[in-house]
């Protein structure tokens, strides 16, 4: 809540991830949606088809902005998860969003798994299920951003681009990095910063060199 309120009005919304989700619970996704911030649920849901609409349906009723499955987990499942997250009836429906591939994941660690595909081959298959199973957006590096925009033009699937470092940082365990200019260039909606910024000595210094990078685009 330190993190909220210092930088409420210089970010457009706070994710919640797995381990502050684990930690806290659904009452804090409440209490930040109920003091007016659009939250980011990214729980990254992957189940059988009726446990994710179930958990979609919850992740509505907390008021959130966002959430996200993975688009691995298939047609049927991402369908289910929007239809229900839009049945609840809440307003604003929340966006229902399809993670492809993982930032800090490369060729190796897809062909580990059994996938032979390039990273972008992978990325654009499985943006192309999102789209055609009622996903609003996928989220993908920004290295796939440009490639996505070819085949979706437009505004028609958001882009939300995570892995954002800034100019000159560390990679940390990612390996698909990018800056925030670049991720904007590419077509990315949305970009997810973290660590570059909560683990900086003034966060609100940090929030504001990056807005820096992107202030000629």
């Amino acid at each position: 809540m330190s993190i909220v309120g210092r930088l409420s009005g210089r970010v457009g919304a706070f994710k919640v991830g797995l381990q502050l989700f684990t930690a806290a619970g659904p009452d804090l996704v409440r209490r930040i949606c109920g003091d007016g911030h659009r939250v980011f649920l990214d729980l990254k849901f992957h189940d059988i088809p009726n446990t994710v609409a179930m958990a979609a349906a919850e992740a509505a009723k907390c008021g959130v902005w966002m959430f996200n499955v993975h688009a691995a987990g298939g047609a049927e499942m991402m369908r289910r998860a929007a239809e229900s997250a839009a049945n609840v009836g809440a307003e604003p429906r929340p966006l229902v969003i399809a993670v492809t591939v993982l930032t800090s994941s490369d060729a190796d660690v897809l062909a580990a798994t059994g996938i032979a595909d390039t990273v972008e081959d992978q990325v654009l298959r499985l943006a192309r299920l999102a789209h055609a199973s009622g996903m609003d957006g996928i989220v993908a590096s920004a290295r796939e951003a440009a490639l996505i925009r070819e085949h979706f033009p437009g505004r028609e699937m958001i882009i939300v681009t995570p892995g954002i470092r800034l100019l000159n940082a560390t990679f940390d365990d990612q390996k698909r990095v990018t800056t925030f200019a670049d991720a904007l260039r590419s077509g990315a909606d949305h970009v997810v910063v973290g660590r570059p910024i909560t683990r900086s000595d003034d966060m609100v210094l940090a929030v504001e060199e990056l807005v820096r990078e992107v202030e000629e685009i």
